[in-house]
């Protein structure tokens, strides 16, 4: 359990806070009173809410607790199940409507944010909700849906895709500035890219987002945007799974690979970052940084 005091008078952080409880699965039990069931890493994921909680100014109580009075286990979890069931339900009907999409590259942007969605949804399912087959089941229709429509004759008429707008954050930092630079150099040739200001965007049509809340392309479990970029796209290249263990050790800043690069390379970026304000400028000045990096870690030669 969880007892949270906000900062008085903020709204970002109660935002914040919400969309945080969201990801990990938890609910409230009653007012700033928030549950998630005893198991590995769910009290880690209170732990890292309340140190977010006292850099923003509030303050949280952690502590394991057995129901006496009042509620059950039993309602506890079935209140889990109810909550998963309509997250469920919800992709359900996404994927079903997506159906009737009549582009390949439409199709792929779907499934790739409804994978998402449903990948999320399952880390937080404790309780094995009833409607969880019932999404699998709509999101592989509509993939089989893709490859028969992928594979159709009259595809062959269908113009050329138009080039990808990649959507992220403004202020690009190194998992932005690498993931940019990978989608340009071994995902999408013709990309561009637009900055946004706010933690979250409503993307327009040939659009998609990475490194931003809710994006088809961001964090997932402890990867950064850089490493599920390289496992959605396959990209089986040891030098870019280098890059990726040098990009994690920088942006999610624990060590895990301990690459020895990552201090010099978070260096380079750093003044990157304080000498061009513009993030377009930092993303192509970045990419040459990328495109030196990349060909050291693969023995290329000039």
């Amino acid at each position: 359990m969880l007892i949270a005091q906000l900062p008085s008078g903020s709204d970002y952080v109660r935002v914040k806070l919400h969309r945080r409880l969201q990801r990990i699965g938890a609910f409230s039990l009653k007012g700033a009173v928030y549950v998630l069931p005893n198991r590995s890493g769910t009290a880690e994921d209170f732990a890292w809410l309340r140190t977010e909680l006292i850099g923003d100014g509030g303050e949280a109580i952690i502590c394991t607790v057995a129901p006496i009075a009042g509620f059950t286990d039993a309602e506890l979890e079935q209140r889990f199940r109810d909550l998963r069931d309509a997250d469920y339900r919800a992709i359900a009907a996404d994927a079903s409507a997506a159906m009737d999409l009549r582009s390949r590259d439409e199709l792929a942007r779907e499934i790739a944010r409804l994978r998402k969605r449903l990948g999320d949804v399952e880390k937080v399912d404790f309780f094995d909700a009833a409607a969880g087959p019932e999404a699998r089941g709509a999101l592989a229709d509509l993939e089989s849906r893709a490859k028969s429509f992928s594979n159709s004759p009259m595809q062959t008429a269908t113009p050329a895709p138009r080039p990808q707008v990649w959507v992220t954050r403004t202020g690009v930092f190194v998992d932005r500035i690498a993931s940019a630079w990978l989608v340009r150099r071994f995902i999408d040739a013709a990309a561009t890219f637009k900055f946004v200001s706010g933690p979250s965007y409503e993307p327009q049509a040939a659009e998609v987002r990475f490194d931003m809340f809710d994006a088809e392309f961001t964090h997932e479990g402890e990867k950064c945007t850089f490493e599920v970029l390289l496992e959605r796209f396959a990209l089986d290249d040891s030098a870019l799974r280098a890059i990726g263990e040098i990009v994690h050790d920088i942006d999610c800043k624990d060590a895990k690979f301990e690459r020895a690069e990552a201090a010099g390379v978070e260096l380079v970026l750093s003044g990157l970052a304080r000498s061009e304000p513009s993030d377009a400028m930092r993303i192509e000045r970045g990419s040459a940084i990328f495109d030196g990096l990349y060909a050291q870690l693969s023995g290329a030669r000039p």
